[in-house]
Protein backbone atom coordinates (compact mmCIF):
# COMPACT_ATOMS: atom_id res chain seq x y z
CA UNK A 1 0.00 0.00 0.00
CA UNK A 2 1.11 3.89 -0.51
CA UNK A 3 2.08 5.59 2.37
CA UNK A 4 -0.56 7.30 4.24
CA UNK A 5 -1.54 10.62 6.78
CA UNK A 6 -4.99 9.79 8.01
CA UNK A 7 -6.67 12.68 9.99
CA UNK A 8 -10.57 13.54 10.51
CA UNK A 9 -11.00 16.43 12.77
CA UNK A 10 -14.96 16.59 12.55
CA UNK A 11 -16.61 15.31 15.76
CA UNK A 12 -19.57 12.38 14.90
CA UNK A 13 -22.06 12.40 16.85
CA UNK A 14 -24.67 9.73 16.26
CA UNK A 15 -27.79 8.61 17.98
CA UNK A 16 -31.22 9.45 18.90
CA UNK A 17 -32.03 12.41 21.01
CA UNK A 18 -28.46 13.80 19.94
CA UNK A 19 -29.83 17.33 18.06
CA UNK A 20 -31.68 18.25 21.44
CA UNK A 21 -28.32 17.26 23.65
CA UNK A 22 -25.79 18.74 21.92
CA UNK A 23 -27.05 21.38 19.29
CA UNK A 24 -26.47 24.35 21.46
CA UNK A 25 -23.06 23.14 23.05
CA UNK A 26 -21.28 22.37 19.71
CA UNK A 27 -22.00 25.91 17.82
CA UNK A 28 -21.37 27.82 21.08
CA UNK A 29 -17.56 28.00 20.73
CA UNK A 30 -17.77 29.26 17.48
CA UNK A 31 -20.16 32.55 17.76
CA UNK A 32 -23.71 34.20 17.82
CA UNK A 33 -24.52 34.69 14.33
CA UNK A 34 -25.90 31.56 12.52
CA UNK A 35 -26.75 30.95 8.71
CA UNK A 36 -29.31 28.26 8.62
CA UNK A 37 -29.18 26.08 5.48
CA UNK A 38 -32.00 23.91 4.18
CA UNK A 39 -33.50 22.23 1.04
CA UNK A 40 -36.58 22.02 0.02
CA UNK A 41 -38.85 22.28 3.13
CA UNK A 42 -38.69 18.47 4.12
CA UNK A 43 -37.14 19.26 7.41
CA UNK A 44 -40.76 22.24 7.82
CA UNK A 45 -43.01 18.96 7.14
CA UNK A 46 -41.20 16.65 9.11
CA UNK A 47 -40.92 19.04 12.60
CA UNK A 48 -36.87 19.00 12.09
CA UNK A 49 -37.23 22.93 11.38
CA UNK A 50 -38.97 23.58 14.32
CA UNK A 51 -36.61 21.86 16.54
CA UNK A 52 -33.55 23.81 15.85
CA UNK A 53 -34.98 27.26 15.61
CA UNK A 54 -36.53 26.43 19.23
CA UNK A 55 -32.88 25.33 20.21
CA UNK A 56 -30.99 28.16 18.54
CA UNK A 57 -33.41 30.70 19.87
CA UNK A 58 -33.01 29.76 23.75
CA UNK A 59 -29.31 29.09 22.94
CA UNK A 60 -29.51 33.30 22.30
CA UNK A 61 -27.85 32.39 18.55
CA UNK A 62 -28.95 35.35 16.42
CA UNK A 63 -30.42 33.19 12.49
CA UNK A 64 -30.35 34.04 9.28
CA UNK A 65 -31.59 31.65 7.14
CA UNK A 66 -30.82 30.35 3.11
CA UNK A 67 -33.46 27.72 2.27
CA UNK A 68 -33.61 26.30 -1.31
CA UNK A 69 -30.59 24.69 -1.78
CA UNK A 70 -31.04 22.46 -4.88
CA UNK A 71 -30.36 18.39 -5.67
CA UNK A 72 -27.66 19.26 -7.43
CA UNK A 73 -26.37 22.65 -5.19
CA UNK A 74 -26.11 25.04 -7.83
CA UNK A 75 -23.36 28.32 -7.32
CA UNK A 76 -26.17 30.58 -7.57
CA UNK A 77 -27.46 29.25 -4.58
CA UNK A 78 -23.56 29.62 -3.14
CA UNK A 79 -23.31 33.34 -4.05
CA UNK A 80 -26.16 34.36 -2.09
CA UNK A 81 -25.69 31.89 0.94
CA UNK A 82 -22.19 33.82 0.68
CA UNK A 83 -23.44 37.83 0.35
CA UNK A 84 -25.58 36.42 3.32
CA UNK A 85 -22.53 35.96 5.25
CA UNK A 86 -20.39 38.93 4.21
CA UNK A 87 -23.58 41.50 5.28
CA UNK A 88 -25.07 39.79 8.18
CA UNK A 89 -21.47 38.93 9.51
CA UNK A 90 -21.79 35.37 10.06
CA UNK A 91 -19.97 33.57 12.82
CA UNK A 92 -20.71 30.22 12.18
CA UNK A 93 -23.13 27.98 9.56
CA UNK A 94 -25.49 24.98 10.50
CA UNK A 95 -26.47 22.89 7.54
CA UNK A 96 -29.36 20.69 8.19
CA UNK A 97 -30.40 18.37 5.38
CA UNK A 98 -28.77 15.74 3.46
CA UNK A 99 -25.52 15.92 1.35
CA UNK A 100 -26.40 18.46 -0.98
CA UNK A 101 -26.80 20.96 1.91
CA UNK A 102 -23.58 20.35 3.01
CA UNK A 103 -21.93 20.34 0.04
CA UNK A 104 -23.27 23.78 -0.68
CA UNK A 105 -23.03 24.59 3.06
CA UNK A 106 -18.89 24.21 2.37
CA UNK A 107 -18.68 26.53 -1.08
CA UNK A 108 -20.68 28.96 1.05
CA UNK A 109 -18.29 28.53 4.29
CA UNK A 110 -14.88 28.89 1.89
CA UNK A 111 -16.78 31.93 -0.69
CA UNK A 112 -17.63 33.58 2.23
CA UNK A 113 -13.73 34.60 3.65
CA UNK A 114 -12.35 34.86 0.09
CA UNK A 115 -11.58 37.49 -1.83
CA UNK A 116 -13.41 36.44 -5.03
CA UNK A 117 -15.81 34.35 -6.86
CA UNK A 118 -16.24 31.51 -4.80
CA UNK A 119 -16.46 29.22 -8.41
CA UNK A 120 -12.80 29.88 -8.42
CA UNK A 121 -12.03 27.69 -5.59
CA UNK A 122 -14.64 25.31 -7.26
CA UNK A 123 -12.23 24.85 -10.27
CA UNK A 124 -9.35 25.02 -8.44
CA UNK A 125 -8.33 28.26 -9.65
CA UNK A 126 -8.01 29.31 -6.19
CA UNK A 127 -7.04 27.31 -2.98
CA UNK A 128 -9.47 27.60 0.16
CA UNK A 129 -6.71 29.52 3.11
CA UNK A 130 -9.83 29.32 5.48
CA UNK A 131 -13.45 29.23 5.94
CA UNK A 132 -16.07 29.75 8.50
CA UNK A 133 -16.77 27.25 10.64
CA UNK A 134 -19.52 24.98 10.32
CA UNK A 135 -21.79 21.99 11.83
CA UNK A 136 -24.43 19.73 10.08
CA UNK A 137 -27.52 17.67 11.37
CA UNK A 138 -27.67 14.67 8.16
CA UNK A 139 -31.44 13.88 7.47
CA UNK A 140 -30.32 11.55 4.29
CA UNK A 141 -28.08 8.77 4.38
CA UNK A 142 -25.78 8.87 1.45
CA UNK A 143 -22.91 11.08 0.40
CA UNK A 144 -21.01 11.23 3.52
CA UNK A 145 -20.44 15.05 3.18
CA UNK A 146 -21.41 15.02 6.74
CA UNK A 147 -17.55 13.42 7.71
CA UNK A 148 -15.41 14.22 4.94
CA UNK A 149 -13.98 17.74 2.91
CA UNK A 150 -15.28 17.27 -0.32
CA UNK A 151 -18.24 19.14 -2.33
CA UNK A 152 -19.53 19.02 -5.82
CA UNK A 153 -21.19 22.40 -7.10
CA UNK A 154 -23.34 23.15 -10.36
CA UNK A 155 -22.77 26.10 -12.23
CA UNK A 156 -26.17 25.64 -14.40
CA UNK A 157 -25.56 28.76 -16.44
CA UNK A 158 -22.40 27.31 -18.20
CA UNK A 159 -23.63 23.72 -17.47
CA UNK A 160 -20.31 22.68 -15.57
CA UNK A 161 -20.24 20.52 -12.50
CA UNK A 162 -17.16 19.85 -10.28
CA UNK A 163 -16.15 18.21 -6.97
CA UNK A 164 -13.71 19.76 -5.09
CA UNK A 165 -12.68 19.82 -1.55
CA UNK A 166 -10.27 21.30 1.13
CA UNK A 167 -8.72 20.81 4.28
CA UNK A 168 -10.97 23.63 5.77
CA UNK A 169 -14.03 22.29 5.14
CA UNK A 170 -14.38 19.36 7.18
CA UNK A 171 -17.43 20.07 9.29
CA UNK A 172 -16.66 21.08 13.03
CA UNK A 173 -19.31 18.82 14.13
CA UNK A 174 -21.75 16.17 12.32
CA UNK A 175 -25.20 15.33 14.42
CA UNK A 176 -26.28 11.96 12.95
CA UNK A 177 -29.92 10.88 14.68
CA UNK A 178 -31.47 8.27 12.51
CA UNK A 179 -34.68 9.48 13.94
CA UNK A 180 -34.45 12.39 11.41
CA UNK A 181 -33.72 10.21 8.20
CA UNK A 182 -37.49 7.70 8.76
CA UNK A 183 -39.91 10.17 6.47
CA UNK A 184 -37.00 9.79 3.56
CA UNK A 185 -39.23 8.97 0.90
CA UNK A 186 -38.52 5.18 -0.82
CA UNK A 187 -37.01 6.48 -3.66
CA UNK A 188 -34.72 8.78 -2.02
CA UNK A 189 -33.58 6.13 0.32
CA UNK A 190 -32.63 3.91 -2.86
CA UNK A 191 -30.58 6.71 -4.15
CA UNK A 192 -28.96 6.84 -0.73
CA UNK A 193 -28.16 3.35 -0.91
CA UNK A 194 -26.97 3.33 -4.35
CA UNK A 195 -24.88 6.38 -3.46
CA UNK A 196 -22.86 5.08 -0.55
CA UNK A 197 -22.52 1.89 -2.58
CA UNK A 198 -20.52 3.78 -5.65
CA UNK A 199 -18.52 5.35 -2.77
CA UNK A 200 -16.90 1.84 -1.96
CA UNK A 201 -16.65 0.97 -5.54
CA UNK A 202 -15.13 4.21 -6.04
CA UNK A 203 -12.68 3.37 -3.52
CA UNK A 204 -12.15 -0.45 -4.24
CA UNK A 205 -11.05 -0.41 -7.29
CA UNK A 206 -7.28 0.79 -7.35
CA UNK A 207 -3.69 -0.16 -8.57
CA UNK A 208 -2.05 -0.71 -4.90
CA UNK A 209 -0.95 -4.09 -3.71
CA UNK A 210 -1.25 -5.74 -0.22
CA UNK A 211 -4.43 -3.63 0.75
CA UNK A 212 -5.87 -6.71 2.04
CA UNK A 213 -7.41 -5.14 4.97
CA UNK A 214 -9.14 -2.34 3.11
CA UNK A 215 -10.42 -4.56 0.30
CA UNK A 216 -11.89 -6.95 3.23
CA UNK A 217 -13.54 -3.38 5.25
CA UNK A 218 -14.76 -2.05 1.34
CA UNK A 219 -16.93 -5.60 1.20
CA UNK A 220 -17.95 -5.26 4.88
CA UNK A 221 -19.79 -2.32 4.08
CA UNK A 222 -21.08 -3.60 0.78
CA UNK A 223 -22.51 -6.59 2.35
CA UNK A 224 -23.91 -4.95 5.11
CA UNK A 225 -25.80 -2.28 3.02
CA UNK A 226 -27.03 -5.34 0.45
CA UNK A 227 -28.53 -7.00 3.34
CA UNK A 228 -30.21 -3.65 5.51
CA UNK A 229 -31.37 -2.44 1.86
CA UNK A 230 -34.06 -3.92 0.64
CA UNK A 231 -35.43 -4.71 4.60
CA UNK A 232 -35.51 -0.81 4.37
CA UNK A 233 -37.45 -0.15 1.44
CA UNK A 234 -40.01 -2.68 2.61
CA UNK A 235 -40.76 -1.10 6.15
CA UNK A 236 -38.91 2.99 5.84
CA UNK A 237 -39.81 3.80 9.66
CA UNK A 238 -37.49 0.75 10.97
CA UNK A 239 -35.50 2.57 13.39
CA UNK A 240 -32.76 0.19 13.54
CA UNK A 241 -32.54 -0.37 9.87
CA UNK A 242 -32.20 3.18 9.02
CA UNK A 243 -29.38 3.38 11.99
CA UNK A 244 -27.77 0.94 9.80
CA UNK A 245 -27.72 2.96 6.43
CA UNK A 246 -26.72 5.87 8.23
CA UNK A 247 -23.68 4.85 9.71
CA UNK A 248 -22.79 2.90 6.46
CA UNK A 249 -22.88 5.77 4.53
CA UNK A 250 -20.73 7.88 6.60
CA UNK A 251 -18.01 4.89 6.72
CA UNK A 252 -18.31 4.41 3.04
CA UNK A 253 -17.05 8.42 2.28
CA UNK A 254 -14.82 9.74 5.75
CA UNK A 255 -11.75 8.29 4.47
CA UNK A 256 -11.79 5.28 6.45
CA UNK A 257 -11.78 2.61 3.36
CA UNK A 258 -8.85 4.54 1.75
CA UNK A 259 -6.07 4.83 3.74
CA UNK A 260 -3.14 3.92 1.79
CA UNK A 261 -4.76 3.30 -1.93
CA UNK A 262 -5.98 6.11 -4.25
CA UNK A 263 -9.76 5.18 -5.65
CA UNK A 264 -10.75 5.92 -9.65
CA UNK A 265 -13.57 8.37 -9.01
CA UNK A 266 -14.33 8.21 -13.08
CA UNK A 267 -17.82 7.03 -12.82
CA UNK A 268 -18.20 10.33 -10.50
CA UNK A 269 -16.57 12.32 -13.00
CA UNK A 270 -18.70 11.04 -15.88
CA UNK A 271 -21.73 11.09 -13.62
CA UNK A 272 -21.14 15.47 -13.46
CA UNK A 273 -20.81 15.87 -16.74
CA UNK A 274 -24.43 14.01 -17.24
CA UNK A 275 -26.10 15.89 -14.18
CA UNK A 276 -24.36 18.95 -15.63
CA UNK A 277 -26.30 18.52 -18.69
CA UNK A 278 -29.67 17.16 -18.04
CA UNK A 279 -29.56 17.61 -14.20
CA UNK A 280 -30.60 14.03 -13.48
CA UNK A 281 -30.82 12.78 -9.52
CA UNK A 282 -26.49 12.11 -9.14
CA UNK A 283 -26.99 8.95 -7.63
CA UNK A 284 -29.52 7.79 -10.49
CA UNK A 285 -26.86 8.73 -12.98
CA UNK A 286 -24.33 6.67 -10.77
CA UNK A 287 -26.55 3.23 -11.14
CA UNK A 288 -26.43 3.63 -14.68
CA UNK A 289 -23.12 4.01 -14.93
CA UNK A 290 -20.99 2.25 -12.94
CA UNK A 291 -21.67 -1.12 -14.10
CA UNK A 292 -20.99 -0.15 -17.61
CA UNK A 293 -17.83 1.31 -16.24
CA UNK A 294 -17.03 -2.32 -14.86
CA UNK A 295 -17.95 -3.62 -18.36
CA UNK A 296 -15.36 -1.38 -19.97
CA UNK A 297 -12.95 -2.51 -17.63
CA UNK A 298 -13.62 -6.19 -17.10
CA UNK A 299 -10.19 -7.08 -18.50
CA UNK A 300 -8.39 -4.85 -16.29
CA UNK A 301 -9.95 -5.74 -12.91
CA UNK A 302 -10.48 -8.76 -13.71
CA UNK A 303 -9.43 -10.19 -10.26
CA UNK A 304 -11.43 -6.97 -8.19
CA UNK A 305 -14.62 -8.20 -10.40
CA UNK A 306 -14.13 -11.65 -9.15
CA UNK A 307 -13.62 -11.18 -5.55
CA UNK A 308 -16.47 -8.69 -5.36
CA UNK A 309 -18.51 -10.64 -7.24
CA UNK A 310 -17.68 -14.38 -5.23
CA UNK A 311 -17.36 -12.27 -2.15
CA UNK A 312 -20.01 -9.38 -2.06
CA UNK A 313 -22.21 -11.47 -4.30
CA UNK A 314 -21.91 -15.01 -3.65
CA UNK A 315 -21.20 -16.05 -7.50
CA UNK A 316 -20.41 -19.85 -7.10
CA UNK A 317 -17.32 -19.57 -9.48
CA UNK A 318 -16.87 -23.33 -10.50
CA UNK A 319 -16.75 -24.34 -13.80
CA UNK A 320 -16.87 -20.56 -14.64
CA UNK A 321 -14.31 -18.52 -16.64
CA UNK A 322 -12.88 -15.09 -14.57
CA UNK A 323 -14.63 -12.89 -16.66
CA UNK A 324 -18.23 -15.30 -16.55
CA UNK A 325 -17.79 -14.50 -12.92
CA UNK A 326 -17.02 -11.45 -13.06
CA UNK A 327 -20.12 -10.20 -15.64
CA UNK A 328 -22.29 -12.25 -13.08
CA UNK A 329 -20.81 -9.88 -10.42
CA UNK A 330 -21.78 -7.19 -12.49
CA UNK A 331 -25.60 -8.17 -13.52
CA UNK A 332 -25.80 -9.42 -9.66
CA UNK A 333 -25.29 -5.52 -8.81
CA UNK A 334 -27.77 -4.34 -11.74
CA UNK A 335 -30.77 -6.72 -10.63
CA UNK A 336 -29.82 -5.23 -6.67
CA UNK A 337 -30.40 -1.26 -8.00
CA UNK A 338 -33.27 -1.99 -9.92
CA UNK A 339 -35.11 -3.95 -7.23
CA UNK A 340 -34.75 -0.92 -4.99
CA UNK A 341 -36.21 0.84 -7.96
CA UNK A 342 -32.96 2.44 -8.98
CA UNK A 343 -33.00 3.68 -13.17
CA UNK A 344 -30.38 0.91 -15.47
CA UNK A 345 -30.45 3.17 -18.46
CA UNK A 346 -30.36 6.88 -19.30
CA UNK A 347 -33.39 6.64 -21.74
CA UNK A 348 -34.99 5.67 -18.40
CA UNK A 349 -34.39 9.55 -18.00
CA UNK A 350 -35.18 10.47 -21.54
CA UNK A 351 -31.50 10.91 -22.43
CA UNK A 352 -31.11 9.93 -25.69
CA UNK A 353 -27.38 9.92 -28.09
CA UNK A 354 -27.92 13.65 -28.86
CA UNK A 355 -25.87 14.90 -25.99
CA UNK A 356 -23.30 12.31 -26.24
CA UNK A 357 -20.31 14.49 -27.30
CA UNK A 358 -20.77 17.33 -24.86
CA UNK A 359 -21.19 15.09 -21.99
CA UNK A 360 -17.82 13.61 -22.99
CA UNK A 361 -16.19 16.73 -23.67
CA UNK A 362 -17.65 18.02 -20.03
CA UNK A 363 -15.74 14.93 -18.89
CA UNK A 364 -12.20 15.71 -20.27
CA UNK A 365 -12.66 19.33 -19.02
CA UNK A 366 -9.02 18.61 -17.50
CA UNK A 367 -7.53 15.63 -19.35
CA UNK A 368 -7.71 12.43 -19.12
CA UNK A 369 -9.19 10.85 -15.74
CA UNK A 370 -9.69 8.24 -13.46
CA UNK A 371 -6.76 6.39 -10.75
CA UNK A 372 -7.58 2.78 -11.71
CA UNK A 373 -7.25 3.21 -15.62
CA UNK A 374 -6.87 6.65 -17.33
CA UNK A 375 -10.15 7.64 -19.57
CA UNK A 376 -9.84 9.41 -22.66
CA UNK A 377 -12.68 10.35 -24.18
CA UNK A 378 -12.88 7.01 -26.91
CA UNK A 379 -13.67 5.71 -23.21
CA UNK A 380 -16.01 7.62 -22.08
CA UNK A 381 -18.02 7.60 -25.01
CA UNK A 382 -18.00 4.36 -25.13
CA UNK A 383 -19.35 3.88 -21.48
CA UNK A 384 -21.73 6.53 -22.32
CA UNK A 385 -22.97 4.49 -25.40
CA UNK A 386 -22.96 1.56 -23.56
CA UNK A 387 -25.73 3.47 -21.12
CA UNK A 388 -28.49 4.76 -23.06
Amino acid sequence: MDNFIYQNPTRLIFGQGQVKEQLVEQLKPYGKKVLLVYGGGSIKRNGLYEEVIQLLNDGGFQVSELPGVEPNPRLSTVHKGVDICKTEEIDVLLAVGGGSVIDCTKAIAAGATFDGDAWDLVTKKAIPKEALPFGTILTLAATGSEMNAGSVITNWETHEKYGWGSPHVFPKFSILDPKNTVTVPKDHTAYGVVDMMSHVFEQYFHQQTNTPLQEHMCEAVLKTVIEAGPKLMENLEDIELRETILYSGTIALNGTLQMGTRGDWASHNIEHAVSAVYDIPHAGGLAILFPQWMRHHKELGERKLVNLATRVWGVEPEGKSNQEVAEEGIQRLEQFWSSLGAPSRLADYDIDDSQLDTMADKAMANGEFGNFNKLKKEDVLSILKASL
